[in-house]
Formats: C-alpha cells, structure tokens, sequence
C-alpha cells in the first residue's frame, strides 16, 4: 500500500522515463508515488534470464543506448555507462558470385578500403564521409535542444542554419537525398536502415515519417553513436530505481492502474489498492493506454513493424566471406537483406499483406562488447550472445492468426534465419546453444507481443509516429504539447513516455522534460 493518501506527483508506470521524472521530482523535494502493473521497473528496458537454467542476462527488448543525454546520468548520479562499438556495421554481399561485404569500422584507411573491393572506386566513401559529416553537424545542434523547452520550427531551423540540410531531411522524402548522393544499392540500403527502425514506411513515404525516425537515429549524443550499455539495459534501469528511492520517491510494482480523473487542479489515481490523490499526474504509457485511463476516446491506431529475436550461441557462426573475422562482423550491426531495393521490396510485399520472401534484419553480438552480461562459466567456454531486430514486420501480418497466434511468427523467424544462414558457411541452428530442458535457446517476440507484453500499441516501439523534436503550431489547442513537450488536455496530466514529443527510444528525456515542466510550474 502507498504509505500517503496523497502525493505531489504520481508516475503511472515505471518504465525508464517514469523513474527518471520520479528521480528528478524526488531529488526537488516533492513527494512522489511510481505504480508500476508488472512486478518489476524498467518496463523495454530490462535485463532477463530468457533462457532455463543458463547464467546469461540478455536485453530483451530494447538493447542499445544512443539518445540518453549524459546529462541525465550526472543529474541523478547513476551508476551507468556504456561501451563504444571498434565495429559500426558489416553488410554481407555477393558480387560477382563472389562472398563479399561492406565493413564499415576498424579505422578510416580499413573502411575505405572495403568500399572500393566492394563498389569499384572511392565515390561512395568520399560521398559516405560527407553525408554523415553533414549529419554530425545535425547532432551538434539538435541534440542539445531535446532537453531544453520545445523550440519552433524556425527556432530548430535558425539553429541548424544549414538551408540544404533542412530541406533534405525535414521538408522532401528522405529516398531523394539518399539516391542523390549514393549509387551502389547496398550503401543506399544501409543508410536507409535508420530510417526504418520500427517504422514501416518507404524510402519515398510523403509522410515523412522515415525522415523523423533517421533523424532520432542520428543526432543521438550529438554524434549518432549507439553504444552498448554495460551490463545490459537492465543496468540502467536498475541505477534509475535505486536513484529515485534514493531520492524519496515510492515504488509499488504488481500495481496496475485502472483509472485517472481530473478536474485540472487536482486528480485521483486508483489502482488495485484503492485511490490516492495528486496534484500532478504523469502517466509514462502510450496515449493509448492515458486515453483508457481518463475514458476518453483514443487517438488513431498506432501500429509496430519488427521482429525482436534473442539468441545465446555456444559459438559465432563461421561467414562465407572469408576477409572478415566474425567477431568483426558481429560487434558492429549485421545487416541482412537490407539492401535498398530489398528493403523496398519487404516493405511492398509487406503492405500487401504477404510475409517478405527477403526479410530484413539487422544483428550484432552484445557479449562481444561487454562479456558481463554472461555467467563466467560461459565466457570460459566461449558463448555469445546475439540479438536481432527484424524489420518491415507490421502487426497487420500477425492479426490473422487466430487459433494459433505464434504460427505467423514461426515462418517469419525462420525465413529471417534462412535469409543469415546464405551468408554463412554453417547454420546459424548449429550454433544455437541449449537451455537446461534441452530446448535451443531463441526466443521471438511479434508487434503483438509487445503490445500483450509491455503495453505498447500495437507494438509500436514509439508509442505512435515520432514527431520531429519542434512545436506543431498548427496543432490544435486540445493537442499542443506545451512547452516542454509533454502537455496533454488536462493542465495536471501529462505525459512522459515515448509517446511525448521527443519521445522513443531510450532516452529519459520525456521523463526529465516532464519533471521540468512540473518544477518549472511550481
């Protein structure tokens, strides 16, 4: 039971942005309540035996740290870091009927290199190098602003203050730039791969919804680096609840939420213990699940596209390309099937409705990074683990399975694994290790999983489409995000998960704006 009847703020859910707005409020002096429905924190963010009776922590859903701004970590003092990758990416490819592959990483004279055995000349380096040239300067000026009041769109613009590159990556379908400035299919499909991380969407959607997800993708840090969190995700979620309780706050998971009311001063919260009173609610779910809360109607339907897959091998697999060492290979981001014709094909074949004959994924090995994820009997005998994100996989393929809601996810997982297996010189399924009952040690997750599991519409790892990090002012009065972000229609609700503006990814910044926007109110 809560130990107050009623608190300056209480946190619905206690995912990471929830703990970091809990940790901030508490650190201010104000008393805080966090309600959490499953019986742990750290909601995507968390470490898991997945396997039976092996010694082996694994990030089950989200698994790499970009945009955590480093100001966060000083702020509440925790206990965290991350590990930079020698390896960005590798890219298997046959040409020529040759094995062959894109290693981007190992120094620049070694990167230049592998492009020119793989496309023929320097062109698509000299081009690689200036395009994500221009995109680090985007993160120098971006990143910086994600934790300050939501600028204008001529504010973000002024800052930029590089016309070209706005009009590129803000105004006109991503596809145009990309296809500008490469020519070889393969670089084109690498670089686009950011732009579709749990968005289903093409190179040329007018949306531009591909646009926002690269930029998010990109100017993490103010460099774009993705770094791997040093004793998994759950280490960061772990450090945020102990910051918080350290702080003052409260925590009480097995606690789900079944109600929010309002009068705009003043709120109720009631949850499987009874009600508490709050001046102030942040509610760290989808605006999905605050719409059920509040019974209000909800906003549109959010929709997920990937394939989350964790593995432990008792080896790495051996490559067919022979001038790569896969400890190489796989440390970086593996991508399979994700040239850019590929990637569109998937993306088509998706849309109308068919599993993709190619799937594209993308895979890297987190224990060659960082071992202490791994009991030291298993780093003794060699095991590693790897983790693969799966893309154009929208939660529309999964609907139709009724009688059996794993089937669709079986062929997918297979298909995905049959498409990596023509890039190695051994099956992956050799490699596989075995859990205490025998059983290969891989588990899948679909878009319907997560949303079962974790909450997140439709498995939408974002809550809903990202926005770009800026104020609609078209947005109407009831949808205006406020200053910071974050504002809902009831001036003491508001929300600090994914689904905020800047939101997605794991970040703790729609927890941080919130708890400024509360600090700064009061």
């Amino acid at each position: 039971m809560p130990e107050r009847t009623s608190y300056d703020a209480v946190i619905v859910g206690g995912g990471h942005n929830g703990l970091v707005a809990a940790a901030y409020l508490a650190r201010a002096g104000r008393s805080v309540l966090v309600l959490e429905r499953l019986d742990h924190t750290g909601g995507a963010a968390v470490s898991t035996r997945a396997f039976a009776g092996v010694d082996a922590r694994l990030s089950r859903y989200s698994y790499l740290v970009s945009l955590l701004p480093p100001k966060i970590v000083r702020d509440l003092g925790l206990r965290f870091a991350v590990r930079k990758r020698t390896v960005s990416s590798y890219t298997p490819a046959v040409r020529n009927g040759r094995p062959t592959g894109l290693l981007v990483g190992g120094g620049e004279a070694r990167t230049r290199t592998s492009f020119a055995e793989l496309t023929g000349s320097d062109r698509e380096f000299t081009a690689w190098q200036r395009f994500y040239a221009t995109t680090h300067r985007l993160a120098e000026r971006v990143f910086p602003t994600l934790t300050e009041p939501l600028p204008s769109r001529a504010a973000l613009r002024a800052r930029i203050d590089d016309d070209a590159t706005w009009h590129a990556l803000f105004e006109r379908p991503l596809g145009e730039l990309v296809e500008a400035t490469f020519s070889d299919d393969l670089v084109r499909g690498v670089v686009l791969t950011d732009a579709l991380i749990g968005t289903f969407a093409t190179a040329h959607d007018p949306s531009l919804r591909q646009n926002r997800c690269f930029l998010y993708h990109v100017i993490g840090g103010g460099t774009g680096d993705w770094d791997v969190p040093i004793g998994g995700m759950g280490a960061l979620t772990d450090s945020l609840a102990d910051a918080a309780r350290r702080a003052g706050a409260e925590i009480i998971t097995d606690c789900p939420v079944t109600a929010v009311a309002t009068d705009g001063r003043t709120a109720e919260v009631t949850c499987v213990q009874g009600t508490v009173g709050a001046r102030r609610v942040l509610v760290n779910a989808a605006p999905r699940e605050l719409a059920r809360l509040l019974g209000e109607d909800p906003p549109p339907s959010a929709e997920g596209a990937q394939l989350k897959v964790n593995m432990l091998l008792t080896r790495l697999p051996r490559l067919r390309d022979t001038g790569v060492d896969p400890r190489e290979a796989f440390s970086g981001t593996f991508h399979i099937a994700e040239g850019y014709g590929q990637l569109e094909a998937a993306y088509q074949q998706a849309a109308s409705g068919a599993l993709p004959a190619a799937p594209p994924s993308e895979i890297y090995c987190h224990s060659l990074t960082d071992p202490s994820i791994l009991g030291g009997d298993l780093v003794r005998r060699g095991y590693q683990t790897l983790t693969l994100f799966g893309l154009h996989a929208p939660a529309r393929l999964f609907a139709a399975d009724t009688a059996d809601k794993a089937a669709t996810r079986e062929r997918l997982l297979a298909a995905t694994l049959a498409e990596l297996d023509t890039h190695l010189a051994e099956p992956l399924a050799d490699c596989l290790a075995r859990d205490a009952e025998g059983r290969p040690c891989i588990e899948a997750r679909s878009p319907l999983d997560l949303d079962r599991e974790l909450g997140l519409p439709g498995g939408n790892i974002f809550h809903r489409d990202l926005a770009f990090p800026y104020a609609d002012e078209e947005a109407a009065e009831a949808t205006a995000p406020g200053r910071w972000g974050v504002a809902t229609a009831h001036a003491n609700v508001l929300l600090c998960g994914a689904g905020a503006v800047r939101g997605g990814g794991v970040s703790g910044i729609p927890g941080h704006n919130a708890a400024m926007a509360v600090l700064e109110e009061d």
